[in-house]
């Protein structure tokens, strides 16, 4: 069973264990076709079109499909992420650090009403 048939990923990824750049794997597991005949039609392609336009269409395809994710996706915005990152390290960089931006500015208002000098524990435990 493969990883999309298991629930793994919807999108389209380039296979981390594949033989070259893990393109056919990627593609068998997308679209549930059995890997051994997927890579014999492109054998059989890469020899019926004259070599190079196959050649071609396979190395297009290795660097436009991103490669399947380490772990699996639990919500909607790990796969965002994931996308985000691939395409764009920067953007995914960048909204990681609003994101502890954010996180620091929350806590840095707690800290503020927590320690403030009108602060009052007795009112507040006994009120």
């Amino acid at each position: 069973m493969n990883r999309h048939q298991e629930g793994w990923s919807a999108g389209l990824y380039r296979s981390r264990t594949g033989a070259i750049f893990g393109v056919c794997k990627g593609l068998s597991n997308h679209f549930g076709f059995s890997l051994f005949w997927l890579r014999i039609l492109t054998i059989v392609l890469a020899f019926v079109t004259g070599l190079w336009p196959c050649v071609l269409a396979y190395i297009l395809l290795a660097l436009t499909m991103k490669p399947e994710p380490v772990v699996q996706f639990h919500e909607d915005m790990d796969r965002e992420f994931y996308d985000s990152y691939v395409n764009s390290r920067y953007m995914a960089l960048t909204r990681l650090k609003n994101t502890f931006d954010n996180l620091d500015r929350r806590i840095g208002r707690m800290e503020g009403i927590v320690t403030a000098r009108d602060w009052d524990w007795e009112r507040r435990l006994n009120g």
